[in-house]
C-alpha cells in the first residue's frame, strides 16, 4: 500500500486506540524489533472484529500480539496491523473453581489471583512472563505442566470471522502446538478448570517455582525464553552447552553462560543479531549431535 492508502486505514480506525510506526522493542521482552505500521490496543471484543474487518477490506496482514514473550520482529518492523491484546482486554473472573481470563490477561496475574482463592493448577504459570492469549496459542508449561492440563475451552475469532467456543479436546494441543497456532485463530479468551487447594501451599509452591527460575535462568537479561524447541530425547540447552557455545555472542546478542538454552540481549543487540547467532546454533549442534533445533521463538522477517 502507499501512505495515502495507510492514511486512510488509520482514519478509518480512528475510533479504536491507534498508533502508527510503533516501535515493536516496546512491546516484546527480547527488546529487539522495527516498527509496526500500525498498532491497535484493543479493549473489546468489537475492537477486534472491527480491526480484524477493516484489516480485510484493505488486505493488509494482520497478527495478534501480547507481551510478545516468544516473539522476534525484524529490524524492519512489520508492515501491517498489529493486534495489541494488552491490560485493557485482561479482565479475570472467577466463579467457583472455574477462571475465565481474556486473552491480554498476564499469567503471572491469573496464578496470583487463583491462589488468592485458594484454587489449585495454576502454580506453574507464575513464572511465564506472557499473556493468557499468547501461552494458550503455543501451549505454554513449566515443571512438567502444560497450560492445556487446566484448560476447558477457548474462545476463538475463526478465519470466516465467526466466533466459536472450542472444547479444550477440540484444540489439538500438544508439545507447544495447537489448533489455533495451526489453523490461524485469534485467542479471546480461555476458561481453566482448577481444584480446590490449601493456600498457603498453593503460595509456597508458587515462590519455590519462582525461585527455581531465578536460580536456573538469566532473568536479568532481556531474552524470548527458551530459543528453541525440546528435541526429542535432548534439551536443547545442554547440547548447546556441550557444543562449547555457552558465552558466544553475535553483537548484542549471546548465548547465556548461565543457561544455554536462552539467547540474551547484552545491550544494543539487534534482531538481526540473534537470526544469525540462532543459525549459527543450529548449524554447530548438527555437525557436532545430528540433532537440529527448532525455534521457538516465533520468528517473523530477517
Amino acid at each position: 500500500m502507499n501512505e495515502s492508502q495507510w492514511n486512510r486505514l488509520a482514519r478509518t480506525l480512528s475510533g479504536l486506540q491507534v498508533r502508527e510506526n510503533e516501535p515493536l522493542r516496546q512491546h516484546t521482552t527480547i527488546k529487539v524489533g522495527g516498527p509496526a505500521r500500525l498498532f491497535v490496543d484493543v479493549a473489546s471484543q468489537q475492537d477486534v472484529l472491527d480491526t480484524l474487518a477493516t484489516a480485510r477490506l484493505f488486505d493488509v496482514p494482520c497478527m495478534a500480539l501480547g507481551n510478545g514473550s516468544n516473539m522476534l520482529f525484524s529490524d524492519a518492523g512489520y508492515q501491517g496491523l498489529i493486534l495489541h491484546f494488552g491490560n485493557r482486554f485482561a479482565a479475570i473472573t472467577v466463579e467457583g473453581t472455574r477462571v475465565r481470563a481474556q486473552s491480554g490477561a498476564m499469567l503471572s496475574r491469573l496464578s496470583s489471583i487463583a491462589s488468592g482463592a485458594d484454587l489449585a493448577g495454576l502454580e506453574f504459570a507464575g513464572g511465564i512472563p506472557g499473556t493468557v492469549g499468547g501461552a494458550a496459542l503455543m501451549n505454554a508449561g513449566a515443571f512438567g505442566s502444560s497450560l492445556c492440563d487446566v484448560i476447558t475451552w477457548v474462545r476463538c475469532v475463526m478465519p470466516d470471522g465467526s466466533i466459536q467456543k472450542i472444547p479444550v479436546k477440540e484444540m489439538d494441543y500438544g508439545y507447544r502446538h495447537s489448533r489455533a497456532m495451526a489453523e490461524g485463530l485469534l485467542i479471546l479468551e480461555v476458561e481453566f478448570q482448577l481444584r480446590e487447594g490449601d493456600g498457603e501451599e498453593i503460595r509456597t509452591l508458587m515462590m519455590d517455582y519462582v525461585a527455581r527460575r531465578k536460580a536456573s535462568q538469566p532473568l536479568s537479561y532481556p531474552s524470548a525464553g527458551s530459543f528453541f524447541k525440546r528435541p526429542e530425547g535432548h534439551f536443547a540447552g545442554a547440547l548447546i552447552e556441550a557444543a562449547g557455545l555457552k558465552g558466544t555472542s553475535v553483537g548484542g546478542a549471546q548465548v547465556s553462560e548461565k543457561h544455554a538454552g536462552f539467547l540474551i540481549n547484552t545491550g544494543g543487540a539487534t534482531a538481526q543479531d540473534f537470526v544469525t547467532l540462532s543459525r549459527h546454533v543450529q548449524d554447530t549442534v548438527e555437525q557436532q549431535f545430528c540433532v537440529m533445533l527448532e525455534p521457538e521463538v516465533r520468528i517473523l522477517g530477517g
